[in-house]
């Protein structure tokens, strides 16, 4: 039901605004998520290391999201191996304000062997010290994290700051996550709030444009792009490969509402319409 160019795709951000779904209501709409026909798009359920306390024992898969950076995550784990049945599969490392790329990655390098076996994604800071970042995530074993919006107009970058931000990460090899924003398959402009908002869509042809050698304006014409119809027809007809090397890229994006870029992705004939009607059901069960 889910094609490869969105398996894992939608990692499940409930929790954050602007959803903010209390925990008690978020966990069991992920399950029901995870075990529907469309389970394939569905990634781990991404969760705040402050709120590590509010966990109870279960089978559940996270990625945890530290923004308190490097110095925060063995306490973090820690504090995880003693809830039970959780299990952090991935990272989403923030650095503090004050702290420069060289620091931050050192800081990494101390807490080495407690990110062995998870993907660790580094939160890459806009401004100047972002090209820092990105240069010092070459040849390593870490991803990079995108935010692409945010609960106010500035928190989005617009076209081109972010084609700039995508075409120096796929040149260098570097995959990468998205998080915030990416509430549509296709841009847009918010009717309550008036943000421009990216569109997922936009972002996984503009990887696709970005691995085939275009540069950054084109990579910025792409994520402009507003005809849903013309996004979907050249994603729908990319070969296997070619999928294989975008999702390589564009790992994820966190999201606060699953069904969301599933009606969309619905509506743009890119899963079947059966997809819907199993979410429906899931979510009056």
């Amino acid at each position: 039901m889910i094609s490869a160019l969105f398996a894992g795709l939608c990692d499940d951000a409930a929790l954050f605004p602007p959803g903010n779904v209390p925990l008690p209501d978020a966990l069991p709409a992920h399950a029901r998520h995870r075990s529907a026909p469309y389970a394939d798009l569905v990634g781990p359920f991404v969760f705040p290391v402050a709120r590590l306390d509010e966990l109870t024992p279960g089978s559940l898969e996270l990625s945890l999201t530290l923004p308190g950076g490097p110095a925060t995550l063995e306490p973090a784990l820690d504090r995880l191996a003693r809830i039970g049945g959780a299990t952090a599969v991935a990272l989403e490392i923030a650095a503090p304000a004050e702290q420069t790329a060289a620091e931050f990655f050192a800081a990494m390098d101390a807490v080495e062997t407690q990110t062995a076996g998870l993907d660790v994604f580094v939160e890459v800071p806009r401004g100047e010290r972002r090209d820092d970042f990105l240069a010092a995530l070459v040849g390593g074993s870490f991803a990079a994290k995108f935010r692409t919006g945010g609960v106010v107009a500035e928190a989005y970058p617009d076209e081109k700051e972010l084609a700039s931000a995508l075409t120096a990460v796929i040149a260098s090899g570097v995959a990468f996550k998205a998080t915030a924003g990416l509430h549509h398959a296709v841009r847009n402009t918010d009717p309550h709030t008036g943000f421009e908002q990216h569109g997922f869509l936009n972002v996984l042809l503009a990887t696709r444009h970005a691995l085939g050698g275009a540069g950054v304006d084109e990579v910025a014409a792409t994520l402009a792009e507003r005809d849903g119809a013309l996004l979907a027809r050249e994603l729908r007809d990319l070969p296997a490969d070619v999928v294989r090397a975008v999702r390589t890229a564009f790992r994820s994006f966190g999201t606060c509402s699953i069904l969301e870029p599933l009606e969309d992705l619905v509506a743009l004939h890119l899963v079947p319409s059966s997809a819907l009607a199993s979410a429906d059901q899931g979510a009056h069960a």
